[in-house]
């Protein structure tokens, strides 16, 4: 008899405590979120973040604050968000730089980016455009392939930022080629001199580029996502242009702190996926050259766990670890 007690006492608690996750769910979010993105403000992932946070601010009747905490390769804001209280009110806008090629590029990390976070939606990628001097006689990656083997060493390639100088080590690596990298402070120099004739080659991101190719001022032969992009419908993909393997895209993620409610997880990352699929929306990501995804949390941990495999390998072969 005490026995059936207990389990009908405990089959009650249950349900008792499912009863109050879902009305903690409903009842949040009951104060202002902050929204933290670890690079500076008028950034690429700044301006991603503020369109997301302003149409969940409306859909929730709170405040999203964004709070701009660059440097250090996005470590010093993802250090911030990973400390942060998991209430469900500190969020991160990750990228792949902060939760997938940092785990292989620093020797030690102030953060764990699987560990000390709670995966919410995989909200966006953005795919590079390999984009070439006027001067360079290619119009094609074929083409480009065979120069770079006739001339050994005498191509470069410029790189401002972490996805731009991997995408040129991949290149290198998967077509076989000998190409120097010509490292910049950020990805603007870089294409301001790849359009004055001082480096060859880069990889960069497809909403900065795409103006100078359409201006003539450079040319277009690829984009580096596994599939066309809506943006530039008319550029082939790497792998369609003859580099098999190569897929190499910047994502956008959103995570809390690890030990985030479950029920406040799941509800956020609904809304996400239900923001991202506004037309507005779509249309300002689009014109910015982002793909809205919206994911699960679960999707988006498989995708990052993905990532960081990619991330090690590009990392080691091409001997761009920095400590």
């Amino acid at each position: 008899m005490k026995c059936l007690f207990r389990v009908i006492s405990l089959a009650f608690f249950m349900i008792g405590l499912a009863g109050f996750g879902a009305a903690h769910a409903q009842s949040y979010p009951g104060k202002p979120v902050r929204m933290i993105v670890p690079f500076a403000a008028g950034g690429p992932t700044d301006l991603f973040a503020r369109v997301i946070a302003q149409k969940l601010a409306e859909m929730w009747g709170q405040q999203v604050i964004i709070d701009n905490r660059p440097g250090a390769s996005a470590i010093i804001g993802a250090e911030v968000a990973a400390k942060a209280a998991p209430d469900g009110y500190s969020l991160l806008m990750a990228t792949s730089s902060s939760h997938a090629a940092n785990v292989s590029l620093f020797s030690k990390l102030p953060y764990d980016p699987v560990k000390d976070f709670a995966p919410i939606s995989l909200v966006g990628t953005t795919p590079l455009i390999l984009v070439v001097h006027p001067s360079v006689p290619v119009n094609s990656v074929k083409e480009l392939i065979a120069l770079a083997k006739s001339k050994p060493g005498q191509i470069n390639f410029a790189g401002g930022s972490t996805s731009a100088q991997a995408g040129g080590e991949l290149f290198k690596m998967l077509a076989n080629v000998n190409m120097v990298h010509i490292p910049y402070k950020s990805n603007a120099p870089g294409l301001a001199d790849l359009m004055g004739g001082q480096v060859q080659i880069m990889f960069d991101a497809l909403n900065t580029a795409l103006p100078q190719v359409k201006a003539g001022k450079i040319k277009a032969l690829a984009v580096t996502a596994a599939t066309r992009t809506s943006a530039a419908p008319e550029l082939p993909t790497m792998v369609e242009a003859g580099v098999p393997g190569y897929e190499l895209v910047p994502w956008f993620g959103l995570y809390a702190p690890a030990g985030t409610p479950k029920d406040i997880v799941t509800k956020i990352s609904a809304d996400v996926a239900k923001v991202v699929k506004m037309p507005d929306v779509g249309e300002k990501f689009r014109s910015q050259a982002i793909d809205p995804v919206g994911s699960t949390p679960e999707q988006l941990a498989s995708y990052q766990a993905t990532e960081i495999v990619k991330w090690a390998k590009i990392v080691k072969e091409a001997n761009m670890k920095v400590d």
